[in-house]
């Protein structure tokens, strides 16, 4: 068994990422720290390093108990890392969860179903009543009043 692994294969391997490019991603955006230190990619880690890992607005800590190449299944994952994150973190993740429903700014990102159907129905209103045959002259009236 390895000393050492590579951090982004390691948090692939431990399901914190879905895949070992986006992984690798957050290292180069310098969202992985081990030890309070931003790393790239290629960095190793050990048993005991604190790896801190900024997934916004939330940044979660792990602490590696365990080194695995290969991906594991999430029911052995507990066997490689334990869980460090403090519960305001949890906390914060929650208020921005319940906040992103309730507090939706008006005519920002996709309508809501209620505001599709308020919509239809205005256009369906504002359409049936306009009526395109009186509002638009006959070629017979454009040349009335000037010379051919």
């Amino acid at each position: 068994m390895a000393q050492e692994e590579r951090v982004d294969k390691w948090l692939w391997a431990t399901r914190i990422f879905k895949t070992r490019s986006i992984a690798t991603d957050a290292c180069k955006k310098g969202r992985i720290a081990v030890d309070g230190v931003t790393v790239k990619p290629s960095r190793t880690v050990k048993i005991g390093d604190k790896i801190s890992v900024r997934k916004p607005p939330v940044t979660y800590t792990f602490e590696v108990i365990g080194l695995t190449e290969a991906r594991v299944g999430a029911k052995l994952v507990p066997n490689f890392l334990k869980n460090l994150t403090t519960r305001d973190q949890y906390e914060l993740l929650d208020m921005v969860r319940i906040s992103g429903f309730v507090n939706r700014q008006k005519g920002l990102g996709r309508p809501t179903k209620k505001e599709g159907r308020e919509l239809a129905q205005f256009t369906e209103m504002s359409f049936s009543e306009f009526d395109f045959d009186d509002d638009f002259l006959d070629d017979d009236d454009i040349y009335d009043n000037d010379e051919r």
